[in-house]
């Protein structure tokens, strides 16, 4: 038998075109969910175009559906499940046991869809930057999927969060969202500890140039496309630190419960700025690159079968 997916087409838009793809056969402690919402991300989109992911391959990484199949420990056929999994564009997906958690009551399947790899990028980055109480926290491109999810959970870990937006169009919300201040880069005179960065490009340069002896900025993403140049002794003084930063797809079940579960009692709140069909892939991607998108692009499967 055979599913539809996203796959990786040098020749189509965006790289990208919906075809069939053999289905696939869970292996041992795996199960196979039939795939409803997915959401794309930057990153879905370098991946195509750089050829990080080969040409014919499954596109994608965030998913959310329903088990039909199990082959040893993990959630129940019927199960609810949010996965975050490589080639998750898919009508479906077998994907290991440790890399989903079941979606809890209260929580949609498109809001579950939009939480694995923005989630887990800001809660990972978050601690490995050093997350603390009292914390001046900076997070860059604060009105997209990464940075609304960084806002909220330094925030609540009483973290001072300051969120970083390129236009006053994109402001909204953020407040609510937990956000001390909402400023552009230039606004900002006193040192922060923590960075958050998906920006890239100058603003990262200027956001380095905030940092405090100690602190550390976790660059997560480029949205800018742009280069990054430092000036001469920018980088000669007290110690601080900028860290690339990737998400490790190995076993993320635990870190995807604990953000389905902040969601679903309303502690982190997931805004979905585009929602469409995965026909409409390229609409979504077009959004994407302009940055007209506040929060996340969801894409709903619509299956064949």
């Amino acid at each position: 038998m055979s599913v539809r997916a996203l796959v990786v087409d040098p020749s189509a838009t965006d790289a990208v075109r919906l075809t069939e793809v053999p289905e696939p056969v869970p292996g041992p402690g795996q199960v196979l969910v039939d795939v409803h919402h997915v959401s794309l991300n930057h990153g879905d989109l370098n991946d195509a175009l750089s050829g990080r992911v080969p040409e014919g391959a499954v596109l994608g990484s965030d998913a959310a559906g329903v088990v039909v199949r199990s082959e040893g420990p993990g959630p129940a056929v019927g199960t609810r499940v949010v996965a975050l999994s490589a080639g998750a564009f898919a009508e479906r997906i077998a994907v290991d046991a440790d890399a989903l958690a079941e979606i809890p009551d209260g929580l949609s399947p498109a809001e579950a869809a939009a939480l694995p790899v923005a989630g887990i990028a800001a809660l990972r980055s978050l601690r490995a930057g050093g997350l603390a109480p009292g914390k001046r926290v900076l997070v860059t491109g604060a009105s997209g999927g990464v940075g609304r999810f960084a806002l909220q959970l330094a925030a609540a870990a009483g973290a001072h969060v300051i969120a970083s937006v390129g236009s006053a169009s994109r402001r909204e919300g953020l407040v609510k969202a937990g956000a001390d201040e909402v400023v552009g880069l230039k606004g900002l005179d006193r040192p922060v500890d923590v960075i958050i960065d998906s920006v890239g490009g100058p603003q990262m340069v200027a956001a380095w140039e905030l940092l405090a002896p100690g602190g550390s900025l976790q660059s997560v993403g480029w949205t800018s496309g742009e280069p990054a140049v430092f000036p001469p002794y920018s980088t000669i003084g007290p110690a601080k630190s900028l860290t690339s930063f990737v998400n490790d797809l190995s076993a993320p079940a635990a870190d995807l419960a604990l953000l389905v579960g902040y969601a679903a009692e309303g502690s982190l709140a997931v805004q979905i700025g585009w929602q469409g069909p995965w026909e409409r892939f390229a609409d979504a991607a077009q959004a994407l690159r302009r940055r007209t998108v506040q929060g996340k692009a969801v894409l709903r499967v619509t299956a064949t079968r």
